[in-house]
């Protein structure tokens, strides 16, 4: 049984560690705390929702990790980068849930203009599976035409596919942007943000924007790359996996480093029109609070809340769709129908746990086993794209706590 709130400040060094944990979720405050002592931690939220009722409200240090002062307050968003991946793919099934996309159909179905260069075959499903053989673009997009809702869709429509679509897979960084975006927008005649908004964020009561609306621009703190600690002497020998992301990303010609820069250069991700974009793929702005409950409520019913999946659409969602060695991020990789599911390349919970992280540090996911929903955010961004250590540690101080 889940025990009483427990409210506290805890000082860790510089930083207050401020919110509220239930009985038994102590762990979790601690690893938290920790991320700030030993893992570089600048700013930063987690929360955890279990059956539906939130377990875990904490967040700690500055709104803004370029040099910024002002702390990290209850409500603090932040760009959350490809763990908006996980919102758009919602959209899609939701719709599919509602009769209004046919997962098996061709896109084309759908955006007549998008069959050009042999794409006639490509399916919804591929698109949700990464399986569509487009996560490149032979001319990458400057960081306006990425963000002006014509250049994307348009420069994704006449691509040709890096590969037969449907025979493998490779993670569109990018270009899942365009290719949800335009979809959407031809199936609802509303954007992907304006659906998100109207029909997820304001039922639910979630912070969480796919296009920031002006109003709400001084909650969203300051983005920059931060570098990790090293590892201390114990932690042992770490041996160099054969093939990493980040090798291969060094290589200007190789699909990680093409899909990756498909918006070149790279867009400025504290820039207000950036943030005021709607990119389902990289742009999503939410707090910890938000990216838990939208989990929780794809699993169950939130605080009397609705759900957003039915039963069969959660079995898809986190059904295997793609598996084995991702052409794109080079290691294995396991995705459902648009969101990452357990496994090396992205560890969550347990073996049912889906959910999608976002490159160089946010996290969310659910684990309908455990009735367990997971957000968190920072505002320093590390050099990884899948596992960074301090969403990690958070996972495995949640199993933990579970763990009694």
């Amino acid at each position: 049984m889940i025990g009483t709130w427990e409210r506290e400040t805890v000082a860790d060094g510089d930083v207050d560690v401020q919110g509220t944990v239930a009985d038994g979720f102590e762990p979790v405050r601690d690893a938290f705390a920790d991320n700030f002592a030993r893992r570089g931690e600048r700013g930063a939220a987690v929360a955890v929702y279990r059956d539906g009722r939130k377990v875990v409200d904490l967040w700690g240090g500055t709104r803004d990790a370029d040099g910024g002062t002002e702390p990290w307050r209850r409500g603090t968003a932040q760009v959350v980068r490809s763990a908006t991946k996980g919102v758009a793919a919602a959209v899609l099934l939701v719709l599919h849930q509602r009769g209004q996309v046919d997962l098996d159909a061709p896109v084309g179905t759908y955006w007549p203009e998008f069959k050009a260069n042999g794409k006639e075959r490509v399916l919804v499903r591929h698109l949700l599976a990464h399986r569509a053989g487009l996560p490149v673009l032979d001319t990458p997009l400057t960081p306006a035409q990425a963000v002006d809702g014509v250049s994307g869709p348009r420069a994704v429509a006449a691509q040709a596919p890096a590969w037969e679509p449907g025979t493998d897979h490779g993670y569109h960084a990018q270009t899942y942007s365009w290719l949800l975006g335009e979809l959407v927008l031809r199936v609802t005649g509303r954007s992907i943000g304006e659906w998100v908004a109207q029909e997820i964020s304001t039922p639910l009561g979630l912070d969480l924007w796919i296009g920031l609306p002006d109003a709400e621009r001084g909650r969203v703190g300051r983005v920059a790359a931060i570098t990790a600690p090293a590892a201390p002497a114990s932690a042992g020998l770490r041996v160099r996996p054969k093939a990493s992301v980040a090798d291969a990303y060094r290589d200007p010609a190789s699909l990680t480093h093409r899909a990756f820069a498909a918006i070149e250069p790279p867009a400025d991700e504290n820039d207000p029109a950036y943030r005021a974009a709607e990119l389902p793929a990289s742009a999503g702005i939410a707090t910890a609070d938000a990216l838990a409950r939208f989990y929780a409520s794809l699993t169950g019913v939130v605080d009397g809340g609705r759900r957003l999946f039915a039963p069969a659409t959660l079995t898809m969602a986190r059904s295997e769709e793609s598996a084995g060695p991702d052409r794109v991020l080079v290691v294995n990789t396991r995705f459902g129908l648009g969101y990452m599911l357990h496994g090396p390349a992205s560890p969550l919970l347990a073996p049912g746990s889906f959910g999608h992280p976002g490159r160089g540090g946010s996290l969310a996911f659910a684990d309908p086993e455990s009735g367990i929903a997971f957000g968190y955010v920072t505002n320093g961004m590390q050099k990884n794209v899948t596992a960074d250590p301090r969403a990690q540690a958070l996972v495995r101080a949640v199993g933990r706590a579970l763990a009694g």
